[in-house]
């Protein structure tokens, strides 16, 4: 299936953002949601329906692979076309990523139990928050991704203080990076800057084998090119 490189998952034409949110109907669901963007043409896919073949892309593959380097793992999902240029999907993504090669490096956890958490908190995050909440998804990923190796609660204390240091380091990352927003380049430095914090806090070395090197910026029309750190052609 060729993957649609546009916004609307309905026409492909691109999304407009408004500050306010409205109420708008799902055009795959057709349930009300309150939104804060629709394509040209007015087409709106909630959260759910844009993410729910995606979810178990991820799934599946992290189930059965044996890889060990979590940016590899991320892009090997990515290459799934139920898996857009951008969405919701990515606040799963990473910290599942994560979890994978966090079993597969030796780390003790029931992957399966915990690639349902990371599905079950992740799915809460909404699309959009980058720019609304000031808190891109994908960083907040990771601080999901720690607080389910370190059972963190609200009323925890060391692990509560881990995850929300694991977060911070990632949008402090993301955002030293600057916007537009794009999934790939924010789901890649989340993803580093967890697998450093994973050696520093659990003593477990998430191998990344080679320089990224983006193989998205074609779909992204948003792309920084030269600015960002994964461009392939700089």
């Amino acid at each position: 299936m060729k993957r649609n490189p546009n916004a609307c998952l309905i026409c492909g034409k691109e999304l407009i953002y408004t500050e306010h949110a409205k109420e708008m109907e799902c055009s795959i669901c057709h349930q009300t949601f309150l939104s804060n963007a629709c394509c040209e043409d007015g087409h709106f896919v909630c959260d759910s329906c844009h993410e729910a073949k995606g979810l178990e892309a991820i799934r599946d593959f992290c189930l059965s692979t044996d890889l060990k380097d979590p940016i590899q793992i991320a892009q090997q999902i990515m290459q799934n076309p139920f898996i857009y240029m951008h969405g919701p999907e990515h606040h799963i993504l990473v910290g599942s990523a994560l979890l994978t090669a966090y079993k597969n490096c030796g780390g003790s956890i029931d992957l399966e139990e915990a690639l349902s958490l990371m599905e079950e908190r992740g799915k809460q995050v909404p699309g959009g928050v980058c720019g609304f909440w000031g808190c891109c998804g994908a960083g907040v990923s990771t601080g999901i991704y720690c607080s389910i190796l370190s059972k963190a609660t609200p009323l925890a204390g060391t692990s509560w203080g881990l995850s929300n240091q694991m977060t911070s380091r990632s949008l402090e990352n993301i955002g030293t990076h600057g916007g537009p927003r794009c999934c790939k380049r924010d789901s890649f430095l989340a993803i580093l800057s967890a697998v450093e914090f994973t050696k520093e806090h659990f003593q477990v070395e998430l191998p990344v084998s080679c320089s990224i090197r983006c193989s998205f910026h074609e779909e992204n029309g948003q792309c920084l090119k030269t600015l960002c750190p994964f461009y392939p052609l700089s």
